[in-house]
C-alpha cells in the first residue's frame, strides 16, 4: 500500500449478512476512500453458512457479496479502492475463485488474495470449528498488491487492523497503534450503528437512511469516525460511545492482534459528524485464540395463542392445562416446554388487536417428530374446544432445527494463519512472539458522588442515560452511559449490580458482572447465561438481547430532579447533543 504519510480512509459497507444491499455502491460513489470493508459474519451466520455448505460443498460463503460486486468491481477499480471482507465465511478460497471468475466476466482486472487457516478440525457432533484470526494475514495480502482480500473467520476489527498495519508498516510490537485501530474497527464493524442506527437518543436526528461509517486512521493509531458528506444519520460522541460499548465487557478488549484498553479511550467531537478517538493503549494479545463451534442442538417449534378481552389469565391457564393434558395423553411430551404470557392487552381497548395478549409456547426436543406433528396437531385440535375467541398468530408448523454456539480457546501456535497471495504463493503468518495472559483490569475509582442531589422523583432511567445491548454466545452485554458529568456521578453509584438485577428481574438468578469505564462515563454489564445456548437456540423471544438495554432504560427509579431538568433542556436544544469537549 502507499507510504506511511497521510491518512488512511477506511469505510464499511456491511454490518451483517443481509445488510443494506446498495451500501457497497453508495460507499464507493459517496466520497473518497482507500479501503472498503464488509463484515458479514456472526455466530449465527456461521451456522447458516454451514447448512448452505451441506447442500453445496462449493458454497459456505456470503453469496450476497458476489452480487454486490457485479457493479462494485468496476467502481472500486476506477477509484483505486481496495476491498477487504470476511464474506469468505467457511470457504474463503471458494469465494476468491468466484471473485476472479466474476472479474473476468465483467472485464475488470483485479488481484485477489485470501486468508485461511481459521478452519480447524471439527469435533464429533459439531458442524463448524473456526478460530478468530487477526489482521496480519490481511496485511500480507495487501503488501503483495491485492486489490481484494477475502477472509474466513477473522475478528471483526481485523478488517481494519490489517489494512492499517499494511499502510503504516506497523509490526506486532506497535501495540498502541494496533489498539487504536482495533477500537476504530469495533466502531465500524456494525455499519450504521455508528451513525445513529439503533441509537438510544434517536429523536432529533434524521435516521430514515443513515449513511455507513468511515474511519480516518493516522499513523499513531488515532482516528476520526465520520461518514460521507450528504448521507443521513449522525456521528457524535454519543453514537460512538454506544457502539464502543456494544458486545464488549471489561476494560481489556482482547483480540489476536492486541489487547486494547477500553479504559484509555478518549472521545472528542471534532466538528459536525466527526468524532476523534485518541489515547488508546494496547497490551500484548493473550496466548490463546477464541474458537467458535456450531452444532445442531435439536428441534424446536412454537405456537403463539391470541387471548382477547376479559379473563386473560384464566384463558391462558385453560389452554396450558389443555395442552399439557393432551401431550401427556399422547406420550409425546417434548423435553423442554416453555410458556410466556405477554400482556399486550389494554382495558376497554378501541381495537381488537390492542385488546389482545399473546401466549407463546416454545418446545424443544432432540426428536423432530416430538416437536412437529404432535405439537402442531394438538394446537389445531384445541381450536373449537378451548377459551373463547381462540386463535393463533400463524398456522402451527412442523418445527425446525436450532443451533448451539460454543466458545473454546486453543494456544495461538496451534492455529495455522495463511495468506494466499494474488500469485498463489502461500505465506505462513507467524503468531505473535510476545503474549500476555488475560486478566481483569483493576477496578477504577468511582467519581465523587453528587454533593447535594436534591429531591428525586420516579422516572425512566433512559431520561438521563443511554444504553445498547447485544449478545456474546449465551451471555448478554448491556452498556449504559451517562449524558453528562453530573448524571455520571449519580449513575456510577446508583446503578450497582443489585440495582441492575432489581430493575431487570429476569437477571436476578444469574451472575451479573459490572465494569466501569470512566473516560466513557459508562458502565458495562455482562449477564451470564441470559441467552441460554446462544442466538441460534432462540432461548428468549429477544435471542440476541438487542432490546435489553431499552428495557433497562424504560424502568423507573428515583432520579434527582436536577438531572431530569438538565436532560429536558438538552432535548429542546439540538446543539446540546454535540458535547463541547472530550469526556474527562
Amino acid at each position: 500500500m502507499p507510504g506511511a504519510a497521510g491518512v488512511l480512509r477506511i469505510g464499511n459497507a456491511s454490518g451483517f449478512y443481509g445488510d443494506r444491499f446498495d451500501a457497497l455502491r453508495e460507499m464507493l460513489t459517496g466520497g473518497p476512500l482507500d479501503v472498503l470493508t464488509g463484515d458479514y459474519l456472526a455466530e449465527l451466520t456461521m451456522l447458516i453458512l454451514a447448512r448452505s455448505r451441506l447442500k453445496n460443498p462449493d458454497r459456505g460463503y456470503a453469496t450476497t457479496f458476489l452480487r454486490q460486486l457485479e457493479e462494485g468491481l468496476g467502481l472500486a477499480h476506477e477509484r483505486g479502492v481496495r476491498i477487504v471482507t470476511n464474506a469468505g465465511g467457511l470457504n474463503p478460497a471458494g469465494l476468491a475463485t468466484a471473485v476472479r471468475e466474476l472479474a473476468e466476466k465483467v472485464g475488470v482486472p483485479v488481484r485477489v488474495a485470501h486468508v485461511e487457516g481459521d478452519s480447524l478440525p471439527v469435533p464429533e457432533g459439531f458442524l463448524t470449528a473456526n478460530a478468530y484470526l487477526g489482521g496480519a494475514g490481511i496485511a500480507a495480502c495487501l503488501d503483495a498488491g491485492a486489490d481484494i482480500v477475502v477472509t474466513g473467520r477473522v475478528t471483526d476489527a481485523a478488517l481494519v487492523t490489517g489494512p492499517a498495519a499494511a499502510r503504516f508498516g506497523w509490526g506486532p510490537d506497535d501495540l498502541d497503534a494496533l489498539a487504536g485501530a482495533v477500537v476504530a474497527g469495533h466502531v465500524l464493524e456494525c455499519g450504521t450503528q455508528a451513525t445513529g442506527g439503533n441509537y438510544a437518543f434517536f429523536r432529533g436526528h434524521d435516521l430514515r437512511r443513515p449513511g455507513f461509517p468511515v474511519a480516518e486512521i493516522h499513523a499513531d493509531g488515532s482516528s476520526v469516525i465520520t461518514k460521507h458528506d450528504g448521507t443521513g444519520g449522525v456521528v457524535d460522541v454519543g453514537t460512538v460511545t454506544a457502539q464502543l460499548l456494544y458486545e464488549t465487557g471489561g476494560a481489556r478488549y482482547a483480540g489476536p492482534d492486541v489487547t486494547a484498553r477500553l479504559d484509555t479511550v478518549r472521545l472528542d467531537q471534532d466538528g459536525p459528524d466527526r468524532v476523534r478517538i485518541s489515547g488508546v493503549r494496547g497490551e500484548a494479545p493473550p496466548p490463546t485464540l477464541k474458537v467458535g463451534l456450531n452444532r445442531l442442538g435439536g428441534w424446536r417449534n412454537e405456537v403463539v395463542f391470541v387471548l382477547t378481552g376479559l379473563d386473560i389469565e384464566e384463558k391462558a391457564r385453560l389452554v396450558r392445562e389443555q395442552f399439557t393434558d393432551a401431550l401427556d395423553r399422547s406420550g409425546t411430551r417434548p423435553e423442554e416446554v416453555r410458556w410466556e404470557l405477554a400482556r399486550t392487552d389494554r382495558a376497554d381497548a378501541a381495537t381488537e388487536e390492542t385488546a389482545s395478549a399473546l401466549l407463546r409456547l416454545v418446545v424443544r426436543d432432540p426428536d423432530p417428530e416430538t416437536v412437529g406433528r404432535a405439537v402442531s396437531g394438538t394446537a389445531i385440535e384445541l381450536a373449537l374446544g378451548s377459551y373463547p375467541g381462540f386463535h393463533v398468530t400463524a398456522p402451527p408448523g412442523k418445527g425446525a432445527p436450532y443451533g448451539v454456539f460454543e466458545a473454546r480457546y486453543v494456544p495461538v501456535g496451534e492455529v495455522p494463519h495463511l495468506a494466499v497471495l494474488p500469485d498463489g504463493r502461500r505465506v505462513t503468518v507467524p503468531p505473535p512472539a510476545t503474549t500476555r495472559p488475560l486478566r481483569d483490569a483493576d477496578e477504577p475509582a468511582l467519581p465523587a458522588p453528587l454533593a447535594d442531589p436534591g429531591p428525586t422523583r420516579p422516572a425512566p432511567l433512559g431520561r438521563i442515560a443511554g444504553a445498547r445491548s447485544g449478545d456474546k454466545g449465551g451471555d448478554a452485554n448491556v452498556g449504559v452511559w451517562a449524558v453528562d458529568e453530573d448524571a455520571w456521578r449519580w449513575l456510577a453509584h446508583e446503578l450497582t449490580v443489585d440495582r441492575f438485577q432489581e430493575l431487570l428481574p429476569e437477571t436476578a438468578p444469574l451472575t451479573v458482572v459490572r465494569h466501569v469505564l470512566p473516560h466513557l462515563r459508562a458502565l458495562n454489564f455482562t449477564v451470564h447465561g441470559l441467552l441460554g445456548e446462544g442466538v441460534a437456540a432462540q432461548h428468549r423471544f429477544d435471542p440476541q438481547a438487542k432490546a435489553v438495554g431499552e428495557w433497562l432504560r424504560s424502568r423507573h427509579l428515583p432520579i434527582p430532579v436536577s438531572l431530569l431538568e438538565a436532560a429536558r433542556g438538552r432535548e429542546t436544544d439540538p446543539a446540546a447533543h454535540v458535547p463541547p469537549e472530550a469526556h474527562a
